[in-house]
């Protein structure tokens, strides 16, 4: 699995990058591509599409660290960052940005592959639960909209609230829909009719 993984290491240090090069490989990785410039970056791993990014800053400027976070939120890629030194609210900043593991003074050949590890681990796992979140909250979305057609029906048919729900799973049968999309064209015709 190691070799079929794409790994970008960017750095304008190049002693530093041949560090994290040489980790990579001798730990089983083959396809480790270097980047030394910091200007356009988005454009570069939109062209390269790594599976994971490997970020070196010795002693990172605020604007620096600033930029890298923006690269961080846009490209959702696992990203493991090496810095030399470090603010609470730099680190606070960093997770907030998506960065997998921000590693303060910890630049060393035979950690750079354990600590990519774990950057992928916990990228997949924030991964899983930002789907599950957007799942619940599109599940919650769809029942507040079967329950106010449920409601329009009820109203306006003066029937039972499961004489509703059936009604409205009945006519998404009928129309080979999703009763969330009958829910909501109900909605909108009531609304229309002032209902």
């Amino acid at each position: 699995m190691s070799d079929t993984l794409s790994i970008l290491v960017i750095d304008d240090n190049k002693i530093r990058a041949s560090i994290i090069e040489q980790g990579l490989r001798e730990a089983g990785h083959g396809r480790v591509i270097v980047i030394d410039q910091m200007d356009g970056l988005v454009r570069q791993i939109t062209d390269i599409e790594p599976d994971v990014i490997v970020i070196d800053l010795e002693n990172p400027k605020r604007d620096q660290l600033e930029h890298i976070f923006q690269v961080s939120r846009a490209v959702q890629r696992p990203i493991a960052m090496f810095v030399d030194t470090s603010e609470p609210e730099t680190i606070e900043a960093a997770v907030d940005a998506g960065v997998s593991a921000y590693v303060v003074d910890g630049l060393k050949k035979d950690r750079v592959k354990p600590i990519m590890d774990m950057a992928i681990s916990r990228f997949r796992a924030f991964s899983r639960l930002n789907k599950e979140l957007a799942a619940a909250r599109n599940e919650l979305a769809e029942r507040k909209t079967i329950d106010r057609a449920k409601g329009i029906l009820m109203r306006s048919k003066r029937i039972s609230e499961q004489e509703a729900y059936d009604l409205l799973r009945k006519t998404a049968m009928n129309q080979s829909r999703k009763i969330n999309d009958v829910a909501q064209s109900l909605i909108i015709a009531s609304g229309m009719l002032g209902d």
